[in-house]
């Protein structure tokens, strides 16, 4: 008896359909990235650096045990827990000490004449040990920027409250690669420069010290 011969499946087209398929995805998928710790260098000025009064300074020093030691608002310095370092950097960006040319008028603080002028004065100096731990390291900075995004969601959202967004989201739809609209974009990038000018991000780091 004859043996019947298997059926061949024809494998001709899979490598099109493959192809096709490969394509899709490539076209449809976002890929996320890492963008890093955003930090802008000042530029190198021939002229003399200005003046900076110590009450708008914002010393806060991380040690290598992972304590945080604060200096600001006239106090000689103060070991302060992470949880708490959030409030502490809005209150100081928000104090709203200033007068006259200095003076702030969109600012909610105490308005303590020892502690920052103004936003635009309030700069936030950061210092870690050579041994401090890096996951100490990465949750002050997001302390730190949460306490600028605070204020910059209050500010986005009095200044524009018919958008229905605030500052954080206002940015992430603007540098969504899907937002293609050239006119929203632009829209967008000027809300959000203005918001910048109001609360800029003064974050200085200083050569880590090792003891």
């Amino acid at each position: 008896m004859a043996k019947r011969a298997a059926p061949e499946v024809n494998a001709g087209s899979m490598a099109d359909i493959a192809f096709l398929l490969l394509i899709f995805f490539l076209v449809t998928t976002t890929i996320e990235t890492d963008s890093g710790l955003n930090r802008k260098l000042p530029p190198i000025e021939e002229t003399e650096p200005p003046i900076i009064k110590e009450k708008n300074i914002f010393q806060l020093s991380v040690n290598k045990n992972d304590q945080l030691f604060v200096k600001a608002n006239g106090n000689d310095g103060e070991v302060i827990e992470l949880k708490n370092l959030r409030a502490a950097a809005v209150a100081f960006l928000d104090n709203g000490g200033g007068a006259g040319d200095e003076a702030c008028s969109f600012c909610r603080g105490k308005k303590d004449s020892r502690s920052s002028d103004n936003p635009d004065k309030a700069i936030i100096s950061l210092q870690n040990d050579r041994e401090t731990k890096y996951k100490t390291y990465i949750s002050v900075q997001n302390e730190l920027i949460a306490a600028y995004n605070e204020l910059r969601n209050r500010e986005y959202q009095r200044l524009y409250p018919n958008d229905g967004m605030n500052f954080v989201e206002a940015n992430k739809k603007y540098i969504d690669p899907r937002t293609t609209d050239k006119k929203v974009k632009d829209r967008l990038k000027e809300k959000l420069e203005a918001v910048k000018l109001l609360i800029p991000q003064k974050l200085s780091e200083a050569e880590p010290k090792s003891n």
